[in-house]
């Protein structure tokens, strides 16, 4: 039987989706506090597109 988590790694980025992506973004340490870890914030967003769940509702492992 499959534990509860196997769902979330459907929605997660790969490493190599990452590897891609991060130039993108602003270096940690910014006067954006909340967007210190930006893998996890956009792994949040990517579940909450594909999923439907509200803001609210999203599973602690992707932030308060």
């Amino acid at each position: 039987m499959l534990g509860a988590g196997w769902l979330y790694g459907r929605w997660l980025l790969t490493n190599a989706e990452w590897d891609r992506l991060e130039s993108f973004l602003l270096r940690g340490g910014t006067h954006w506090g909340r967007w210190n870890d930006h893998r996890r914030s956009i792994n949040g967003a990517l579940y909450r597109v594909r999923t439907g769940v509200r803001w609210r509702d999203l599973p602690e492992r992707f932030g308060p």
